[in-house]
């Protein structure tokens, strides 16, 4: 009798349209937890069933599906989905926050995905490209109001959220996925502003945190996703979250700094991550696969067995329904009103 495996530690990607055999075996390998999609993996609803079908069946075991459909410029799937407004819109008319953040998960769920990585929760300081309208607002106050809407829909749905970038991301100009950004602020000053929509949205029962991978020089002198400081003693202590730790892209610039991918996948593990992200890499993400010592971690297990979605329609019982076709609607009429 052949054991099933647990969700591994490590999320990794796929090439394109199709899983390759090759890739069939490293989805099965012990250590893997869950696959990310990007938008090459994507041609229409179909075919990205089809997509997630084969994953699903190429694992002994369970596997999680995620993408980032955040909305505005980060948003993977396109054709057949509705398109989304960028987060800093829902500012202009804040009961669609909801229905945007229902409509999104409610769409990804009926084609098999299990989460989005959203809600952003940084603070647009006006500072950071790579941020910027993908904030909910320049206002925390704002933007926790509406991150916590948005939640609310994603959840109706059946499914569970992730806040990102913790402690927050908006206040450094350089993009972390080409370098290493840098915040010189105090940690009273990022406390009384960035962390406020952490903070709220794990009172109400946050599932999942990415943490950046920033370098808060004055506080810590580790990147947010490899320091015990953040993760352990404020994320965990201070704020009392017991949600999932997902890393942000250890194949990233910002993460390049804590050395080789298994130096960066040890580290990121001691640091407190659950799960470990290796994309657009993928000799990187066989080689922390290998690396990285086979282990039953339950807790760990626990928390990653929260993100499964749980979808309420399939995809053409969702169409048929009047929820859907009345958000949808309203989301194309207010995206249009930018355009």
């Amino acid at each position: 009798m052949i054991t099933e495996y647990p969700i591994g530690p490590i999320m990794l990607d796929v090439a394109g349209l199709a899983l390759t055999e090759h890739e069939k075996g490293v989805i099965n390998h012990p250590n893997t937890g869950a696959v990310i999609l990007f938008a090459r993996n994507y041609q229409d609803p179909e075919q990205v069933m089809q997509l997630i079908d084969s994953i699903r069946k190429a694992r002994n075991g369970q596997i999680l599906i995620a993408v980032d459909q955040e909305g505005g410029r980060v948003q993977r799937f396109q054709n057949g989905f509705t398109r989304l407004p960028p987060a800093c819109c829902y500012a202009n008319a804040p009961e669609l926050a909801e229905t945007a953040g229902w409509l999104m998960a409610a769409e990804l769920l009926a084609v098999g995905v299990d989460f989005s990585f959203a809600p952003v929760l940084d603070i647009d300081c006006g500072i950071s490209d790579v941020i910027g309208n993908r904030s909910f607002s320049t206002e925390c106050i704002l933007a926790t109001a509406l991150a916590s809407a948005f939640r609310k829909g994603m959840n109706a749905a059946g499914m569970a959220a992730t806040g990102k970038h913790f402690p927050g991301h908006g206040a450094v100009a350089v993009d972390s996925h080409l370098a290493l950004p840098v915040d010189e602020r105090d940690l009273d000053s990022i406390r009384a502003k960035d962390l406020l929509p952490f903070k709220t949205l794990i009172g109400e029962g946050l599932e999942a945190i990415m943490p950046a991978h920033v370098v808060y020089k004055n506080i810590d002198p580790n990147p947010a996703g490899f320091s015990p400081f953040w993760i352990q003693q404020i994320l965990r202590k201070e704020l009392g979250f017991n949600g999932v730790v997902f890393s942000d892209d250890l194949s990233m610039e910002g993460a390049a700094s804590a050395g080789g991918f298994p130096e960066r996948v040890r580290l990121a593990q001691q640091a407190g991550c659950d799960m470990l992200l290796v994309c657009n890499n993928p000799s990187a993400a066989e080689q922390v696969l290998d690396a990285l010592p086979i282990s039953n971690d339950l807790l760990r297990e626990q928390r990653l067995s929260g993100m499964r979605g749980k979808p309420q329609f399939n995809r053409e019982q969702l169409l048929d329904t009047v929820k859907w076709r009345q958000a949808s609607n309203q989301i194309r009429e207010f995206v249009s009103s930018y355009a």
